[in-house]
């Protein structure tokens, strides 16, 4: 059995005509293809076919659609009354609620409406394709189509193969999604497919750090904008997206695969979900007040006025190029052996802390600040004290990394500051996804730039930081807690040893 997607006379039928219905009409019908939208409430369909119109226009009116092109595309879209008027579909996309039994009856009722040969596809982002197949008579023509919001502008879409999914499924899937003008990424059924599994590391691993005390959220969100790169820092995001949908997805995730250490959630998020501070959808509260749509302004500590002591840097881990940025930044350095009596001591440690760093060489730690170099920080310097530095060597330390207008976090000791915590988590969970082979690593890195907006791909990005370097950072950080969320999967390590890049697929 095949399907062709490219016929000029496909029929796509859509059921669920809410935000990810119409979107995937709104890409269809402008691909050419005749879309049929049906809903159980009468007027849903009828408002989407208006919505679509209404998006086609908009898109004519501001030059970037030929109004001729405008108006085909919205005739392309059709209204069905009742379920049995999907019969001529060659493809059905279901984009209704996210409960499996709602799921499975309505496939069900599916497959004895269309053709035998018609595809049966589920936009599901959260349930198992396997599972809402498994009750029909021929689950092995159901794929999974996985769009993201806003449809025409996400432009990736997840083609999930379930345990019985025919080959000729996901690739007459991956087809359609070409034509309609979007990148598929193949992916095997598993919780979270790609995108969602991927996204993972970045919020659970900052609201870690955060329950640690090792600084506040909005710090470490001004971290990770200005040195890892990201769009938005992760509470910025959780705010954005809403408690009410983030912290499900994370303990379902987590549930799924059997309280796997990786994706552990955290308290804080089921906490100010119970109060009800769901991000700027609740009034305004989240991890930030708003105000008129605007994000409260959070404090910046000013730079210390104190005078920069001599500055002995340890070569240990990272610390020639510490060493080499304080030599820019032009402070007194003492280069003996040893730090001498008053000079400010600083360290680059790699997934460890500035407490272990001391101890490990004799430094005196009332005199010790780190700083991290595992990013090249050049918009921003991140400093962290042991719990007993002295505030007049924490002060100099801020001073001098701000002499030339870089702004400084200082953060609380922790094994693996923020930056080498988040992007080795990041690294290490995609390093895996593509270790249990549920996606190429090609296909991982597109679905997680497309899909999350991230700078670069897990494995690139891991490629760019340095394998060895990310590896020596997790078990550090795996020697320092104990923590076997910070264990490193096969993959990196095999790669990190042979020198090779992340992205080198299994011969």
């Amino acid at each position: 059995m095949s399907l062709d997607p490219q016929r000029p006379d496909l029929v796509l039928g859509i059921v669920g005509a809410g935000v990810m219905g119409r979107g995937i009409a709104q890409i269809a019908a402008l691909a050419g293809i005749r879309t049929i939208l049906y809903d159980t409430r009468a007027d849903a369909a009828p408002a989407a076919r208006e919505h679509v119109a209404a998006q086609l226009a908009k898109l004519a009116e501001r030059g970037k659609l030929a109004p001729d092109a405008a108006r085909a595309g919205a005739e392309r879209v059709e209204v069905a009354h009742v379920l049995t008027q999907l019969a001529p579909c060659h493809v059905v996309v279901e984009a209704i609620v996210e409960e499996l039994g709602a799921k499975r009856e309505l496939l069900g009722h599916l497959e004895r409406i269309v053709a035998a040969d018609a595809l049966l596809a589920t936009n599901t982002s959260s349930l198992q394709v396997t599972a809402i197949a498994a009750p029909l008579a021929h689950p092995e023509r159901v794929g999974g189509f996985h769009f993201f919001n806003p449809v025409p502008l996400m432009k990736v879409v997840e083609v999930v193969d379930g345990v019985v999914t025919a080959p000729w499924v996901g690739d007459a899937l991956a087809a359609l999604a070409r034509r309609m003008g979007h990148t598929p990424v193949r992916a095997q059924d598993t919780p979270g497919f790609i995108v969602n599994h991927a996204g993972r590391a970045y919020g659970t691993e900052a609201l870690a750090i955060l329950r640690e005390g090792v600084a506040p959220f909005y710090e470490i969100d001004r971290i990770l904008r200005d040195v890892a790169g990201f769009r938005m820092g992760p509470f910025e995001l959780l705010d954005l997206t809403g408690l009410d949908v983030s912290h499900p997805v994370m303990e379902s995730i987590y549930h799924q695969y059997y309280e796997e250490p990786r994706y552990r959630p955290s308290p804080i998020t089921a906490q100010r979900l119970a109060a009800g501070l769901l991000g700027r959808k609740s009034g305004g509260r989240g991890f930030y007040r708003y105000a008129g749509g605007e994000q409260e302004k959070m404090a910046v500590a000013p730079v210390p006025g104190v005078a920069v002591p001599p500055v002995w840097v340890s070569r240990a881990e990272l610390g020639e190029l510490a060493a080499a940025l304080v030599a820019k930044l032009g402070a007194s350095l003492d280069a003996g052996a040893a730090p001498a009596n008053g000079s400010l001591i600083l360290v680059a440690p790699l997934g460890r802390d500035a407490t272990s760093a001391a101890a490990r060489e004799g430094l005196d730690p009332t005199r010790t600040v780190a700083i991290d170099m595992f990013v090249p920080p050049h918009r921003r310097r991140t400093l962290m004290t042991t719990p007993i530095t002295l505030p007049g060597y924490r002060d100099a330390a801020h001073a001098l990394c701000a002499r030339d207008g870089v702004p400084v976090s200082m953060i609380a000791d922790s094994s693996g500051f923020v930056v080498q915590r988040v992007l080795a988590h990041v690294v290490n969970i995609g390093c895996d996804i593509v270790q249990q082979r549920i996606c190429t690593p090609e296909d991982l890195d597109r679905a997680v730039t497309l899909g999350l907006g991230y700078p670069q791909g897990p494995l690139a990005w891991g490629d760019t930081l340095g394998p060895q370097r990310v590896l020596a950072a997790l078990d550090a950080m795996l020697a320092e807690t104990g923590d076997p969320r910070y264990r490193a999967s096969p993959w990196l390590r095999r790669r990190a040893r042979l020198g090779v890049s992340l992205l080198t697929p299994e011969s």
